[in-house]
């Protein structure tokens, strides 16, 4: 009987080319080249492969040497990589709207949060070209059967309306800026995640200082019953009383315990949290690696249903 396929999940990378390397010496791959600035990828002695879970740019400092090694790794058969909603966003940025601007608009945060990756690209605009329509073919989940991987959330109501779109057309890009269509919201869940609005006047401040009115809410585990706004929050609870309605809970996703193992990233854990799953079929792997000194976090998985807190591995771990 022939063993099933082991796969190495690796969280949000933004840019971090060392903390990449750092652990995929830690995973036990080695290089396809013997001179590390072709950036050919890397490969497993015992044929493992990674999934990579999206958000390649921004932030970090080698953005081009990351994304040199990602699609070295898919195309030499080592890897699978999916969309994060960075590239998701970086793909609108250079969409012309049909009216004079963009599909994602080029001030502010939006431009704030890009600038690393433009300045990366100065100079090699066709390569950056490139680049965009690389990412544009990335998928937005994977259901591989016993496992499953989605950059921010497994909503399955809207895996499924973006189950046989051509998600890299220009129509369905169009499209999925309309905030009133399916495509919007779908995109909104898969690649950022179900979001509330926090009762009026009050505000929280995020991991850079900014205030933000809306939380990112939990997606598994819900009660049939309401539940605080603080206690739905991720990736920590905060501090709202104010009560969810049973029946805002209920429009929520809401993964269930016998379902396949899911891996996503996106939501920025405290690097200070134990590297454990959030439920026995759920792992965030994102714990801030595209901040200063916060780890990559991978997961080593050998189709276990139960995920066990021993298989994260990062940075700081040895080599096996």
């Amino acid at each position: 009987m022939m063993k099933p396929q082991s796969y190495d999940l690796i969280g949000d990378i933004h840019g971090q080319h060392d903390k990449l390397v750092t652990v995929m010496n830690a995973l036990g791959y080695t290089p396809r080249s013997d001179n590390p600035q072709d950036f050919a990828g890397w490969t497993h002695p015992r044929g493992r492969k990674v999934i990579f879970l999206g958000d390649y740019i921004d932030r970090g400092p080698k953005i081009r040497e990351v994304l040199r090694e990602v699609r070295a790794m898919v195309e030499s058969g080592d890897a699978l990589a999916i969309m994060g909603n960075h590239e998701y966003n970086a793909i609108l940025y250079q969409m012309p709207d049909g009216k004079g601007g963009w599909l994602r608009a080029r001030w502010g945060k939006n431009k704030d949060n890009h600038a690393r990756t433009l300045d990366a690209f100065r100079g090699r605009e066709d390569e950056w070209a490139d680049w965009i329509e690389w990412m544009k073919r990335l998928p937005m989940f994977l259901d591989l059967g016993d496992l499953r991987a989605v950059h921010a959330s497994w909503d399955a109501r809207m895996i499924e309306l973006l189950r046989g779109q051509d998600t890299a057309g220009e129509d369905f890009l169009r499209e999925s800026t309309d905030k009133t269509s399916a495509a919007y919201r779908a995109v909104e869940h898969v690649l950022k995640g179900p979001e509330l609005d926090l009762p009026e006047g009050k505000f929280y401040l995020d991991k850079e200082n900014v205030r933000r009115r809306r939380i990112r809410a939990r997606w598994w585990g819900l009660p049939e019953g309401p539940i605080s706004v603080g206690q739905l929050a991720m990736p920590l609870p905060v501090e709202f009383a104010d009560e969810v309605s049973a029946e805002v809970v209920g429009q929520l996703p809401n993964y269930g315990p016998d379902e396949p193992p899911v891996f996503f990233g996106h939501y920025w854990m405290p690097p200070h949290l134990p590297k454990i799953p959030l439920a026995p079929n759920l792992a965030s792997l994102d714990y801030s690696a595209g901040l200063g000194e916060s780890p990559l976090v991978a997961y080593r998985w050998d189709g276990e249903r139960v995920l066990r807190s021993e298989k994260f591995i990062h940075q700081a771990t040895e080599t096996p």
